[in-house]
């Protein structure tokens, strides 16, 4: 019972640590076997039908990275960061990229893809008939962005900044990272690091409604 309590209370420190770090310490790096985990967050967020309709590119290439500063409404995260992930989702999600996940399902699970047709069948009639008006582009990024929730509690957990960025310019990061061509296009953008010792932003309080206000139980 102890080691739980004290658990949960380091998440909830963690959690009120936590901000969207407006100013990055260009000179601290993620360590490799940090990033590692982070990575896994990604890999292993959830997803809708488990579909995964997404990428997650790592641009890592500091030229690159200033090219892409002027399609970023000039937020200098996106070059002092350590890491700079860019959300994409997977366009137009269509039935082969059903059968893809279902060939990797059948590869994990030890079973004949054949007997996964069932459930093959389902996701392919929600995607061509969905039971509601949907647009597939807007349902895919929804998923990316439980992706990124992953991502940024786990670094938060690890005690790496993070700043969610919708501030860019889509198109043009398609551009210069050559996502379109790859079938992608971005979404959002999460710079990682470390928060500069003079951001400003770290030391405001932290401004929610209170838990009342937002947390209703139905009984």
């Amino acid at each position: 019972m102890t080691t739980a309590v004290s658990a949960a209370d380091t998440v909830l420190q963690q959690l009120k640590w936590r901000y969207a770090t407006k100013k990055f310490d260009p000179s601290k790096k993620i360590p490799d076997d940090i990033w590692k985990v982070l990575e896994q967050s990604l890999v292993l967020a959830p997803s809708s039908f488990g579909l995964q309709p997404w990428k997650f590119f790592v641009v890592r290439n500091p030229e690159i990275r200033q090219a892409l500063l002027p399609h970023s409404w000039g937020q200098k995260q996106v070059v002092d960061a350590s890491h700079l992930v860019v959300f994409a989702i997977k366009k137009d999600v269509d039935d082969a990229d059903v059968d893809r996940y279902v060939r990797r399902m059948a590869e994990v699970q030890g079973v004949p893809v054949e007997n996964l047709e069932k459930f093959a069948q389902v996701v392919k009639g929600f995607l061509n008939n969905p039971p509601y008006p949907l647009d597939k582009n807007e349902w895919s990024a929804r998923q990316v962005y439980i992706a990124l929730a992953q991502f940024m509690t786990t670094a938060a957990m690890l005690g790496v900044d993070t700043c969610p960025m919708e501030g860019f310019v889509p198109d043009q990061y398609n551009q210069v990272l050559g996502l379109t061509a790859q079938g992608y296009s971005a979404v959002v953008v999460c710079p990682a690091g470390y928060r500069a010792s003079d951001d400003p932003q770290a030391q405001r309080p932290k401004v929610r409604y209170k838990t009342e206000d937002v947390v209703d139980y139905i009984d």
